[in-house]
Order: C-alpha cells, then sequence, then structure tokens
C-alpha cells in the first residue's frame, strides 16, 4: 500500500527576543515508512534557500501531544490547550516552533487510519532503512 497524506501546518517560529513569525510547513506520512512523521519547510524559511525536511517518530510526536518527549535533535510538548511546541536542534542552533494542537493532533488519527498503531511492519522498515544506508554493499 503506497499511500501519503500531506497537511499543511501553519508554524510560529518563536525568536530570541519572543517575536512569532509566521512558518509555513507541511506534515508528511507515507505508508511505506509508517514510523515516521515527516515536517517538510520550503526554500523561502531555510538558512541556506533549499527545502528542509525534519523526519521524527511518529510515537514521538503521539507522546509529545500529552507530554514532554523527545530526545536528540527533536523534542515536542504542550503549550497550554491550543498550541504544541517543536524544537529542532541543528548544527547551525536551535529553532522552536508552535504549531496549533488540534491540527497536528487530525493528522496523527488520519495515519493511524492509514497505518494503525501497533501494525507497522518493523522489520520492513529496517530493511529498507539498512537498504538506503548501504546498499547493496
Amino acid at each position: 500500500m503506497d499511500i501519503t497524506l500531506r497537511q499543511p501546518a501553519h508554524g510560529r517560529l518563536i525568536t530570541a527576543d519572543e517575536q512569532e513569525l509566521s512558518v509555513p510547513a507541511t506534515l508528511r506520512y507515507a505508508a511505506t515508512d509508517p514510523l515516521a512523521v515527516y515536517l517538510d519547510f520550503p526554500p523561502e524559511v531555510s538558512l541556506d534557500g533549499t527545502g528542509v525536511t525534519w523526519t521524527f517518530g511518529r510515537s514521538l510526536l503521539e507522546e509529545g501531544l500529552r507530554g514532554p518527549a523527545g530526545g536528540g535533535d527533536v523534542h515536542i510538548w504542550p503549550c497550554g490547550r491550543a498550541r504544541t511546541v517543536v524544537e529542532f536542534h541543528s548544527p547551525y542552533g536551535l529553532a522552536l516552533l508552535q504549531f496549533d494542537t488540534d491540527a497536528l493532533r487530525r493528522f496523527l488519527l488520519r495515519t493511524y487510519a492509514v497505518v494503525a498503531a501497533g501494525q507497522e511492519d518493523v522489520g520492513a522498515a529496517v530493511d529498507e532503512g539498512l537498504n538506503s544506508l548501504f546498499g547493496s554493499v
């Protein structure tokens, strides 16, 4: 089954001086990679003028909607009832964005309609990941 979901996501970048800048993004989910969620940012919002995609676990998104979650490069937590914070760490620095919680929750529910929780074929995902890393070595 090759189903890909896309949903626009309006983010608000929180700057060091606590201003909020509007940032367009797209949430993406592919049945061929059922454990992952993608957050795509267009070229006009990146430092080098190219599109940027952040990939993290669907389970991280689910956990982050309920309470603080994450480690490494991506952290997610609720910020009141209406917003959810997604924090990205990269070699260039830190980006803190807020998204509408209901929009993230709707997207997550749509992903479960495509591949139910617990029904992900982990073996196939591991094989695909190893293949992309090592090819035919």
